[in-house]
């Protein structure tokens, strides 16, 4: 246990006044203990940053021989005067033209090699997010007197719904499906229930999409559509390819049961897939289905997740066609995707499962926070040798030299500060997934980010909750419509969820992002930032 209390952090809660024995009118208080994130650079793994390392040793021959090539090259026109270099440049081509032809053979055949094998730029033309109907709207006290009207909860586990919910960073203005609220209620488990809250969140995300970019749901040739919770069949982009009419010979997939992480796994599939197939357009639905997997139990593990899961969903149009440089706004630069399956407890971290009464639900262990630390730990890790400026990298390899080197570790803590990576100089925004306000508040703690890098993240939450893997989408959506969106601006998203995977894209901004004519913003982007 000593050697875990670096993981732990206390906080003073419940702060009142005695009202009766000797102490009364004395001040009282609680003292909560906490796991906290890990400190990412006193427990880095080597072997993550040489994974990230792995992609610039790919191209190390390129890196090492072009600068020599230009030097040598260079010393030797620059001795020569311009005579003399169309002299000698004369004599080579009329008396060794088969040395001339083979050296141009050579050079063509290197550039058509070098063009057929790079990969193909995959650009994000633009990208929509659904915004619910002023009717579905709920605030935390409308939520809690719909709880206390069913009769099924005592005044214990409603205390409990009130604590995670004043704690949870969520505003009064989210989302949830009508049925959820209804006297009586509806059984929103049911399939029925579920295709009808898919339909109204996909199809709605869709359409803004496609009225945005002009593009015809025809000509799209791939689709990639990802929820964890709800996989009916047909599959949800089998509902959607019908709702279109799209084409037969699309490419469409169903990503299910992987978590808030699972959209960026969709960007990804659809990256590999636009790579193989040129001149092509693709679109990545990420949702969730609040209502379906609504818990109706009493076991607080599995209460927390209605606390925090709102009704949301995002579409993203991708393209690998070379004419949409110019309307692209996003270029994509980096995918790093973690995956802790491997270890017991990570992989039960968040855990679908009937509870003894068989009501279904998603129990949060309580190691969420550590296990999510490690996650993510490796996958920054292996990010930053990719993003990070190469003095940045410098520093952060001689601290590790250092560490290392020392035959105590204890003594090495103490003797060498730890550096942590700054990596507000490898991006200008950060869309980090609106999970929790504790989860937030450890990661700026721990990332060393300003109020203004955690801004979109605090407010996505506020205003729409956990949206699931969507989330990401509703933060870079906050930062267009606030305008902060600039050319050659780098985003990073990293989202994180059941498996359990941490995953991180990284692009970069092709022009300046005007205020877009439609944004789930648009109607109180002038009113946030909000504290909470």
């Amino acid at each position: 246990m000593a050697d875990e209390r670096h993981l732990l952090s206390t906080e003073i809660v419940d702060r009142g006044i005695e009202s009766t024995g000797p102490n009364a009118g004395s001040p009282t208080f609680s003292v909560r203990v906490r796991r906290r994130l890990p400190d990412f650079v006193q427990s880095v793994n080597l072997k993550y940053v040489k994974l990230g390392y792995h992609y610039l040793i790919n191209h190390g021959i390129y890196l090492a021989t072009i600068p020599v090539f230009v030097l040598v090259f260079g010393a030797e026109v620059g001795s020569l005067s311009r005579e003399e270099l169309w002299r000698k440049l004369w004599e080579e081509a009329c008396y060794d033209l088969a040395t001339v032809l083979s050296f141009l053979a050579v050079f063509v055949l290197t550039l058509s090699v070098y063009f057929m094998t790079r990969p193909r730029s995959i650009f994000l033309i633009d990208f929509a997010c659904y915004k619910p109907s002023n009717d579905l709207k709920v605030s935390k006290e409308q939520l809690l007197s719909h709880l206390r009207s069913t009769g099924k909860y005592d005044e214990a586990l409603l205390g409990f719904h009130r604590r995670i919910l004043e704690t949870s960073g969520i505003g009064d203005e989210t989302y949830i499906p009508k049925p959820l609220l209804a006297n009586p209620p509806v059984n929103c488990s049911t399939m029925k229930e579920g295709r009808a809250e898919a339909s109204l969140v996909m199809f709605g995300a869709l359409d803004e999409l496609f009225r945005k970019t002009k593009v015809k749901p025809k000509d799209v040739s791939v689709l990639v559509v990802n929820c964890s919770i709800f996989n009916p069949t047909p599959s949800l982009s089998a509902m959607i390819i019908n709702h279109y009419k799209m084409r037969g010979n699309i490419l469409s997939y169903n990503l299910g049961g992987m978590g808030c992480s699972a959209g960026v796994i969709a960007i990804d599939l659809a990256r590999d897939i636009l790579e193989a197939n040129g001149n092509s357009y693709a679109v990545v639905v990420s949702t969730e289905m609040v209502g379906f997997n609504w818990y109706k139990g009493k076991v607080r593990e599995m209460v927390v997740p209605n606390c925090f899961f709102r009704m949301g969903c995002s579409a993203v149009l991708l393209s690998n066609r070379r004419r949409d440089f110019r309307r692209a706004k996003y270029r994509l630069e980096h995918v790093v995707r973690t995956h802790k399956g491997s270890d017991d407890r990570s992989f039960r971290c968040v855990y679908q499962e009937e509870d003894e009464e068989r009501n279904k639900g998603l129990r949060v262990s309580k190691d969420l926070i550590e296990i999510g630390g490690e996650a993510l730990k490796t996958n920054i890790t292996t990010l930053g040798p990719l993003v990070l400026p190469f003095s940045e990298q410098l520093l952060f390899f001689a601290t590790l030299l250092r560490r290392g080197r020392s035959p105590s570790p204890a003594k090495s803590a103490e003797a060498t500060k730890p550096y942590i990576p700054d990596y507000k100089l490898a991006f200008e925004h950060f869309c980090i997934h609106a999970a929790s306000k504790v989860i937030l508040d450890e990661l700026q703690w721990n990332l060393e980010l300003s109020d203004e890098n955690m801004e979109a993240s605090r407010m996505t939450l506020h205003r729409f909750g956990n949206t699931s893997s969507s989330s990401i989408w509703y933060e870079l959506a906050y930062l267009e419509a606030k305008g902060k969106v600039r050319k050659g601006d780098r985003i990073w998203q990293i989202a994180f969820g059941s498996g359990f995977k941490c995953n991180s894209l990284v692009w970069r901004s092709m022009r300046r992002v005007r205020k877009p004519a439609e944004n789930p913003w648009l109607d109180r982007v002038d009113a946030y930032p909000v504290q909470n």
